[in-house]
């Protein structure tokens, strides 16, 4: 059998809506409660310069493939003019083994974890959310604001970054989708906003800088980046914090936040459902989890292959 190869261009002329990314990470969350897919924990490796380097493993007989991912973070390939992300994903026929596709990462990763955030929004933030705040201005920031655009009746943006390419970027995006936009300050980001993302780069050695103690009652928090940016001691104002997988977080050897914190897990939301709290801020702090590329690796899949 050939081996179909996908790269980020080709993924992204697929015409894959958000809504179907949304339902096919919920329908694989359901098929691994159900024991019908397998995942193993996020893998993980800090270079000394800062390099940080993950892969995830996860098969499904549903959808008749082993998904393994390999990605590298590297800010200083932006100096390159490259993408800060880059790496690729394996499908291997979930029977034999062999390989059926190569796909490009970076696509997937973007719409992945924009999902995930998704699956927790449609369950924790105001369903009449207005406003989003962005802390950090990537891909990330990009693809969360198309997202929840399509999810809530968004009419201002305001962003945080350190690039001026990126802040121009973000505020291009914001008028394409008809919505006003500012920047300022991280206080201010977070203040009156009832969505807020944060997507910095994932550096150790930056200094906290945010305090979920500025947010409002009954906002709503996506954080992509392990908590990095985020005060631990403002932590405890979060009502509800949601994990994407507990059994992954507790195998790490950096926790994104104390265990005492931890409400549940995505797969909770899914399975148990909630409801937006409007008493206090709810969050869902995530590293990216097997199932999740998983997901959007086999719809890819069966949607390159269904046009070929």
């Amino acid at each position: 059998m050939d081996v179909l190869m996908l790269d980020d261009a080709a993924l992204a002329g697929l015409g894959i809506t958000g809504a179907e990314i949304i339902a096919a990470i919920e329908d694989t969350l359901l098929a691994l409660r159900r024991g019908e897919v397998s995942a193993a924990p996020k893998a993980s490796v800090i270079a000394p310069d800062g390099r940080y380097m993950m892969a995830t493993l996860s098969a499904s007989d549903g959808s008749g493939v082993i998904a393994v991912k390999s990605v590298m973070v590297n800010d200083r390939n932006k100096a390159r003019g490259l993408p800060g992300i880059n790496g690729a994903i394996m499908l291997l026929d979930a029977e034999t083994g062999e390989l059926r596709a190569v796909i490009g990462a970076n696509w997937v990763t973007a719409v992945r974890t924009a999902g995930l955030s998704a699956v927790a929004a449609a369950r924790l933030a105001d369903p009449a959310s207005q406003v989003i705040g962005l802390v950090g201005t990537g891909v990330q920031a990009e693809s969360h604001l198309r997202a929840f655009a399509e999810m809530f009746p968004l009419r201002a943006v305001r962003a945080v970054g350190r690039g001026a390419a990126g802040i121009a970027r973000i505020g291009a995006v914001a008028e394409e989708l008809g919505l006003s936009f500012e920047t300022g300050d991280p206080q201010a980001c977070l203040q009156g906003a009832d969505i807020v993302v944060t997507s910095v780069t994932l550096d150790y050695a930056l200094e906290p800088f945010l305090d979920a103690r500025w947010l409002k009652p009954g906002a709503f928090a996506a954080i992509t980046d392990l908590g990095i940016p985020w005060v631990d001691a403002g932590q405890p104002a979060f009502g509800r914090m949601f994990v994407d997988d507990v059994a992954q977080e507790r195998a790490m050897d950096k926790p994104m936040v104390s265990p005492d914190l931890i409400t549940g897990e995505l797969a909770d939301l899914v399975v148990d459902g909630a409801a937006h709290d409007p008493a206090a801020p709810s969050a869902f702090i995530f590293r990216g989890i097997a199932v999740g590329d998983l997901a959007v690796a086999a719809l890819a899949y069966r949607r390159a292959k269904a046009q070929v």
